[in-house]
């Protein structure tokens, strides 16, 4: 039974009517949504206000958002970084963080026309250290504004507090930007609805206001090195949408930690560098959401609270407890972690087998305490993404596990200053990206671990203070340590000739670039919901500098040392240990050695340490040493050195100790006079000048240059200093006096 004439005329007439409508529905709306002329054009003429630089922003990710920003591309609001209303089409976001943004912001920028904007992002740019203009004010509506990490200076004026619709707030990372005088009284008082207030870095330099705690809509508040000091407001910690709290890196801000109950949304705390003080509250517990938890160098004191023997937050990523007085067992953190970090506190006991849970981990520091007990033995293959195992200046006695795994991702094994034994445990030529192992100051008992050579990543070995003995030098080629240029084996029992075929293939050491001067440092990242947290942890080291034995607490990458002394080498020193050139540290004293002083070393013009004293060397000190300019440490003591002592340079700054101890030695500083009229021989015959001539030749020319650009007098008062003065403070690390601090080992007294 077919449908009736009227029934079917109906029907086709509903249908076109519903499309029509359709069609006119997509029309009218196509229409509205397009961008207006005017906001377009504002759009252009902002970005002609700039200029495209990759170097303007910090981020790796940075590209050109505007580049193809053009009148002919069509609708605005299809351009990049770009968002429009689409009913009325006007703009109301605009994304451009990381944008490659360069240039002075002005207060007249087009910027100001987009009256409807409701949210921008100008983050990750460089705006040239210009003042945040006050013509912010004329965006009324905005509720998200993010200006961090974007080259302003200047005083933060009061018409940005205008902008009494915010929500979000984040100047941060603008070192240069000042807030007023009582501006974190005046951010409570007129931006009630804030969320969100991130001012880390910004300068502020004030106490934090009590009423800073009446923006019960806070959920984040960054208010890192800011110069904050005086009493913080322990209401802040209870703001009852609070999530993220970091007001670290502020020295002189005092407080303390309050309790907690279960309905805090605390999330991420960060104290570190403050003076905060007192005992952790057991209450700590009950922030059941903790993901970030850090107070690293404060001052708490107190037994660990018995809420840390197991730790209750299942999503806890990051506990950084470091360099505090917290005392009692070791805190054990679940699964989740990432990075634990409890070093310089005063733990005690062992490490517990449920660190073995930890497959998560990339960092773990439990130095410098008083932990004892065996090393668990699935510390090798405790975690696939394990990058960084801390464990120095500690009590732990027995074997290394022989458990590093294949494909393991291990950067830094630091064990030194414990009471471990027997032998290397083979299985770390797995740790094909290892950078960095320090086993000093145990009681290895084992050869020369010349299988480590073939790690290609391998940088700085310290072996110093152990039991190791035998030869050095292995002449299977594979094993070269080409990538090493900081090597302790020093106070050991090794015997046999120098290694000069390592001489020969210690690459790195034989290159000298500061160009790309940084420290050594295992990078990582830790990411919760909204926020990924960059973290790294700076590689350190104990070694003997200027016969004083130091903490390095960076090591930077471009220092170069070489410590075989305290040992039982014997023979000459081959002049390929000239090859070197990058070398800063030599130190070869108290062994066996006997020849002269190569005249080869004079091709180590980066060399600030030599050290030959307590040897068999014989012959005269190579008058060619004096050009080594930089060099501020010289010892050869007690060898069997004959002739005068050469002068010139910085050998006149060396005391009669660098050279005692040698009979047949004469002329100043000692007080045996040579038996000819002058102290000091002759200067070098040309041949020997000739070494040098080209680089002196270089520097004229170059002052010469710089005189034509600068000005005669200015180029000839640079490059005088330019030759005379030295790099030391360039090339040290941060380096300190070794701690009072003792601990008992084999070799030493501890209390």
């Amino acid at each position: 039974m077919g449908l009736s004439p009227s029934l079917l005329a109906f029907m086709r007439f509903f249908l076109s009517v519903s499309l029509f409508y359709l069609i006119f529905a997509g029309f009218f709306s196509s229409v509205q949504s397009l961008c207006h002329d005017d906001e377009s054009f504002a759009l252009l003429k902002f970005k002609e206000s700039f200029t495209i630089n990759k170097s303007a922003s910090d981020d790796s990710s940075a590209y050109p958002k505007v580049l193809l920003w053009k009148h002919e591309s069509g609708d605005c609001c299809r351009w990049r970084g770009v968002k429009c209303n689409e009913d009325t089409g006007h703009v109301i976001s605009l994304d451009l963080s990381s944008s490659c943004l360069y240039g002075s912001f002005n207060s007249n920028s087009n910027l100001f026309q987009l009256v409807h904007l409701q949210s921008l992002n100008l983050a990750h740019n460089h705006f040239n250290f210009s003042r945040i203009p006050t013509t912010f004010r004329q965006l009324s509506r905005l509720t998200n504004l993010n200006l961090s990490r974007s080259a302003f200076s200047g005083l933060i004026t009061s018409e940005i507090l205008e902008l009494s619709n915010l929500v979000s707030l984040d100047l941060s990372f603008n070192y240069r930007l000042k807030l007023q005088k009582h501006g974190l009284r005046s951010i409570a008082q007129k931006l009630t609805n804030l969320k969100e207030l991130h001012l880390s870095e910004v300068d502020i330099s004030s106490t934090v206001p009590n009423i800073l705690a009446n923006l019960s809509s806070l959920t984040s508040l960054f208010l890192e090195e800011c110069g904050l000091h005086g009493e913080f407001p322990t209401r802040i910690f209870h703001l009852p949408n609070l999530s993220s709290l970091l007001v670290g890196d502020n020295p002189y801000l005092i407080g303390s930690m309050p309790d907690f109950n279960r309905s805090s949304p605390l999330e991420s705390l960060r104290l570190r560098y403050t003076s905060f003080s007192g005992e952790l509250p057991n209450s700590i517990g009950n922030l059941e959401s903790l993901k970030y938890f850090a107070v690293t160098f404060c001052n708490f004191s107190g037994s660990i609270p018995s809420a840390f023997v197991f730790l209750p937050w299942t999503n806890l990523g990051i506990l950084a407890l470091r360099s505090n007085l917290l005392r009692g067992p070791l805190p054990i953190p679940p699964p989740s972690i990432v990075g634990y970090a409890v070093s310089n506190n005063k733990l005690t006991g062992e490490i517990p087998q449920l660190i073995c849970n930890l497959s998560s981990i990339v960092f773990l520091d439990g130095s410098n305490n008083y932990l004892s007990g065996l090393l668990p033995q699935c510390l090798g293959n405790l975690s696939d993404s394990l990058s960084v195992l801390n464990l120095h200046d500690n009590g732990f006695h027995g074997t290394i596990p022989e458990t590093f795994a294949e494909g393991n991702k291990l950067k830094m094994i630091h064990f030194s200053q414990n009471q471990l034994q027997g032998r290397l445990p083979r299985s770390l030529a797995n740790c094909t990206m290892l950078e960095a192992l320090n086993l000093g100051h145990n009681q290895m008992n084992d050869t020369f671990p010349f299988w480590l050579g073939i790690l290609p990543k391998l940088r700085v070995l310290i072996l110093r203070s152990n039991g190791i003995y035998g030869a050095m030098e292995n002449l299977n080629s594979n094993f070269d340590f080409s990538n090493v240029h900081i090597i302790d084996v020093s106070n050991n029992d090794i015997t046999g000739k120098l290694p000069s075929q390592y001489f020969q293939n210690w690459k790195a050491m034989q290159i000298h670039d500061v160009k790309g001067f940084m420290y050594m440092k295992a990078n990582g990242s830790f990411s919760i919901p909204g926020t990924r947290w960059d973290i790294s942890f700076v590689y350190s080291m104990t070694f003997t500098y200027k016969g004083t034995e130091r903490v390095y607490k960076k090591i930077s990458d471009v220092f170069v040392a070489i410590d075989l002394s305290n040992n039982r080498f014997e023979g000459e020193i081959s002049e390929v240990v000239g090859y070197l050139k990058g070398l800063q540290v030599l130190n070869l004293s108290n062994n066996f050695l006997t020849g002269p002083i190569p005249s080869s070393l004079v091709n180590l013009t980066n060399l600030e340490v030599l050290d030959f004293a307590q040897n068999k060397l014989s012959g005269v000190i190579p008058l060619q040493l004096v050009q080594l300019t930089f060099i501020a440490f010289f010892n050869v003591s007690h060898n069997h050195l004959t002739g005068p002592i050469p002068h010139g340079n910085q050998f006149e700054t060396f005391s009669d100790s660098s050279f005692s101890g040698n009979s047949e030695l004469c002329g100043r500083p000692l007080s045996k006079k040579c038996e000819n009229s002058e102290d000091s021989p002759p200067p070098p015959p040309t041949s020997e000048k000739n070494q040098n001539s080209s680089f002196l030749f270089e520097f004229s020319w170059k002052v010469v240059v710089m005189g034509y650009g600068c000005g005669i007098i200015f180029g000839l008062i640079v490059g005088q200093i330019v030759f005379t003065k030295k790099h030391d403070l360039v090339m040290k690390t941060f380096a300190i006096k070794q701690p009072t601090r003792k601990r008992v080992n084999r070799r030493r007294y501890r209390n």
